[in-house]
């Protein structure tokens, strides 16, 4: 064989070698959706509502592992701080996250970052508050209905004496969407059939402003004069029932989250009511919608049932989940029940005696 064909033949068989790598790349390209490659951005709120460290991120990181087992989830918690939360978006985008889950500290205040990811390409996943910007999908409860149950609820406990004296309303953080529909909700039940003496709007959910708040609330009424209180939250009620003892008062009292110290106080008496917003579920769904963004897929119909307008005006592909009211009659059925809590960890010896009263022990 001659050195020319002999030559000819390795450039054949190297053309046919690369012939077949073409071919072979064509017929099966690489997957984009690997589950490896799903890289989730969890960005929270902050941490002085227990929920988020103890539920919604661990629900969220285990969901999305079981969807896509070897996924990267970066986290972060903004610790009430919107200037901090922008910059994390910019981590997160920097890192290459494809999809961010994204719980607002400030609604409004992050519409430029939510704006930035959509330039991006990255898909923003609104959790349990809705922001401003081109999100694309939003998971929550029925605010409004929250706030409708807790006035319900505080209106059933004063009975007939709703019109004797007059209630104190602590709303949530005023750059919180929720806590408008919350506050228009309770306002939806309550309004012309009590008095509201004084009404706060309590920034960054704070319960050491909501104490202040109470304190001051029973310094200009008197305390002789309040009736009910309205909370928006479990948090802020902890600063208010602190407030309420210091003065020697014992009224009806609404929540919100179904924290643990909340239950123990319904047990007690010091609290009347709270709502849970099962956690699991919600948690759950947020991160389908993230795996299957991340994945290129379309979001099914049954997982954005509703839409949402935002602030801004956009309309948002959405899922609303129902609340629960939880009294000291359906503690069992409900926290425990869904499995927040076990029984042991609300029945401590400090609440042992009531635990057995309401049936727990």
């Amino acid at each position: 064989m001659t050195r020319t064909l002999r030559a000819a033949i390795a450039l054949a068989g190297t053309a046919a070698l690369s012939l077949g790598v073409v071919s072979t790349s064509g017929a099966l390209p690489s997957a984009p959706t690997k589950a490896e490659e799903v890289k989730i951005g969890l960005l929270l709120p902050e941490s002085k509502t227990t929920r988020y460290e103890k539920f919604d991120r661990p629900y969220i990181e285990a969901k999305i592992q079981q969807l896509a087992p070897g996924a990267h989830v970066d986290y972060y918690n903004a610790a009430e701080s919107a200037t901090t939360q922008q910059q994390q978006v910019n981590t997160a985008l920097a890192k290459g996250d494809k999809v961010l889950i994204l719980d607002a500290v400030d609604a409004k205040s992050i519409q430029s970052s939510v704006q930035k990811a959509h330039d991006a390409g990255v898909k923003v996943v609104s959790y349990d508050r809705l922001a401003q910007g081109p999100v694309d999908s939003y998971v929550s409860y029925d605010n409004h209905e929250v706030g409708r149950l807790q006035g319900k609820a505080l209106l059933d406990a004063l009975g007939a004496k709703a019109q004797s004296g007059e209630i104190v309303m602590h709303n949530g953080s005023p750059t919180d969407p929720n806590a408008a529909e919350f506050k228009a909700g309770a306002h939806s039940v309550l309004d012309g059939k009590v008095k509201i003496g004084k009404e706060y709007d309590t920034p960054n959910w704070d319960p050491n402003n909501a104490n202040q708040q109470m304190s001051g609330a029973i310094s200009a009424l008197g305390k002789d004069k309040i009736v009910g209180v309205y909370s928006a939250n479990d948090g802020l009620a902890a600063g208010i029932s602190t407030a309420l003892k210091a003065a020697g008062m014992n009224v009806p009292l609404t929540g919100q989250d179904a924290q643990l110290d909340a239950i123990q106080r319904i047990l007690l008496g010091t609290q009347t009511i709270t709502v849970q917003k099962p956690y699991k579920p919600e948690a759950d769904i947020a991160a389908t919608m993230a795996v299957d963004f991340a994945q290129g897929k379309s979001l099914p119909a049954d997982l954005t049932p509703v839409t949402v307008t935002s602030g801004s005006g956009q309309k948002v592909p959405s899922n609303l989940l129902k609340p629960v009211v939880v009294n000291k009659d359906n503690i069992k059925d409900t926290v425990v029940k869904d499995g927040m809590y076990t029984v042991q960890e609300i029945c401590t010896p400090t609440y042992a005696a009531a635990c057995k009263q309401a049936g727990l022990m």
